[in-house]
């Protein structure tokens, strides 16, 4: 689906968290034009309003409603969870471009449908041929990313995983654990084991590895911070830590966002950009694999635009080439 012309952006729900990362990006895409940046809440208003950063970068308003006579090329749903599948249905048959949800509703195998499972690292193959893409959960990504060599090879057992995420990650509606004064200096543990993100997860590594389980202990942590993801994952492995480190090199080595590196990773490494930073040790029979990302870029808006740019014929790292923010 490559081109020469500009690929035509719609953005759905397009005042949240990942919508205005979306934005950001799109913004200094060189390949892309915004034709419309939707919002029921916002309608009418100029999109810095809602994202004050984009002061002087855009001169767009949100619409009332998605403005498909502009003829967009892709629609990036951001509106969140439940709400991709009738909008999706309600589209008209005439609407022929592509589409990427950024929320759940089609990334398990028995809602997908049509859509593809966008995890590049593992399935660009089909991203390449997709026109619908389910772009995966922030958590899902950390820790697929840190697991994916060793499904690849089978030799998954047993996994366990504790995660720390910032409070971005609960999305922008307010609620008593994203205040401000409830989260700082402060530690707790949600969802323990039934994150809403492991169904994704084993079927991922279930496709790449006959012989995984499926058990995976999963301990999620909200952080006193706005952003990143640190994914902490153990499991018993039979192979030194040499040949583990080489296995992760050669399974990322021509991945342009994954990185694994010898020392000890940090959340600065990677905040605002698409980045997804691994450190594989072995201490007694447990591999361990440290692996942090963005929760808004690679965890998702970033990891959406890296789809985008796959589906329609382009360097998938083209306008993702994000400074970082360590200090």
């Amino acid at each position: 689906m490559a081109t020469d012309k500009k690929i035509k952006v719609g953005i759905v729900g397009a005042a949240g968290y990942t919508a205005g990362e979306l934005l950001r990006i799109l913004v200094n895409h060189p390949c892309v034009e915004i034709v419309f940046a939707q919002s029921g809440s916002h309608a009418g208003d100029p999109v810095w309003s809602a994202h004050a950063d984009l002061l002087g970068e855009t001169k767009l308003r949100f619409s009332p409603a998605p403005d498909l006579t502009a003829g967009p090329d892709v629609l990036f749903l951001c509106s969140g969870h439940g709400k991709a599948k009738p909008f999706v249905e309600g589209l008209p048959e005439s609407y022929k471009g592509a589409i990427i949800d950024l929320g759940n509703d089609f990334r398990l195998a028995a809602d997908a449908g049509d859509f593809v499972y966008g995890l590049p690292e593992a399935f660009k193959n089909k991203i390449i041929k997709a026109k619908h893409i389910a772009n995966p959960g922030c958590f899902a990504t950390s820790i697929q990313l840190a697991l994916l060599p060793m499904a690849k090879a089978d030799m998954l057992p047993e996994i366990h995983v504790t995660g720390i995420t910032g409070s971005t990650g609960a999305g922008q509606a307010p609620s008593e654990t994203t205040h401000f004064s409830w989260r700082t200096d402060n530690l707790s543990v949600y969802k323990a084991f039934t994150h809403q993100h492991l169904g994704e997860v084993n079927e991922t590594l279930k496709t790449l590895a006959p012989h995984y389980s499926g058990d995976i202990n999963f301990v999620p942590v909200r952080g006193d911070f706005a952003r990143g993801i640190l994914a902490s994952v153990y499991f018993d492995c039979d192979l030194t830590e040499e040949a583990a480190v080489a296995v992760y090199k050669d399974y990322y080595k021509n991945e342009p966002f994954v990185h694994v590196i010898d020392s000890n990773p940090d959340l600065k490494m990677v905040v605002n950009t698409n980045k997804c930073v691994l450190n594989v040790r072995k201490h007694g029979r447990k591999l361990h694999v440290l692996s942090v990302i963005d929760n808004l870029v690679k965890g998702a808006s970033g990891q959406a635009v890296q789809n985008m740019n796959l589906v329609f014929g382009l360097p998938e790292d083209t306008g993702l080439h994000l400074k970082g923010t360590r200090f």
